[in-house]
């Protein structure tokens, strides 16, 4: 996982927002900590199912009702306390997600892309271009053989080299946000895959072995 700092430096970088700026967008506040992930027209940045993205700056006190009504309705705060959000309404970006398995991009504990995960990627490149880009965020997963603190920096290097070769191919780096999971969210169930490394253990993890990759943009018209 991107540490707190490294997060926010990131996340300003990505935006390329002053910090005067970031201060007039709700969920940031005046000292320019950042609490939501916020794309280059002061928007929330949002998953395909309208979550939003959350930084590791995010305190209730920086809770927007956009993305977490439930937090604001109950500090209930005065009226001049409350942000007031302005301007006219933007195009909805459109969203698409992508999960690219680990067998097609890496091979087994590896995170150096197969010939078959870069013939993937070329595809998903020149599908991007069809859209006016936002961001992309690209999520490494790993199985559960190995320690948690090794299978953390096996995801966050498998997202990496998914933006190194999203970079080559003409996108933005800071249009593209990576992040890690490490073994925490596997698709496989707890009763399934049991037994020692082998393998057909590890052939029956395989779907936890993947990169998901989002991509937010707005379709040219």
């Amino acid at each position: 996982m991107i540490n707190s700092a490294k997060h926010s430096l990131l996340l300003a970088t990505l935006l390329g927002l002053s910090m005067s700026a970031l201060a007039q967008t709700p969920g940031i506040d005046t000292k320019g900590t950042v609490g939501y992930a916020i794309d280059q027209r002061g928007y929330v940045v949002k998953s395909g199912t309208g979550l939003c993205w959350r930084t590791g700056y995010w305190t209730p006190a920086l809770a927007i009702e956009e993305c977490d009504p439930d937090l604001v309705k109950k500090a209930e705060p005065k009226a001049a306390d409350k942000p007031v959000v302005a301007g006219p309404a933007a195009p909805k970006p459109a969203a698409q997600k992508v999960t690219l398995a680990a067998d097609a991009l890496f091979d087994f504990n590896k995170a150096v892309l197969r010939p078959e995960g870069k013939a993937k990627l070329d595809k998903l490149a020149g599908d991007i271009k069809g859209i006016k880009l936002e961001v992309i965020i690209a999520v490494g997963h790993a199985d559960r053989f190995g320690t948690d603190a090794y299978n953390q920096k096996l995801s966050e290097k498998r997202a990496e080299s998914v933006k190194a070769y999203l970079v080559a191919k003409g996108i933005e780096p800071n249009r593209v946000y990576t992040e890690g999971k490490g073994e925490k969210q596997p698709i496989t169930k707890p009763d399934q895959c049991k037994g020692p490394k082998s393998k057909k253990t590890i052939d029956c993890l395989q779907p936890d072995r993947r990169v998901e990759i989002e991509v937010i943009g707005t379709k040219d018209q």
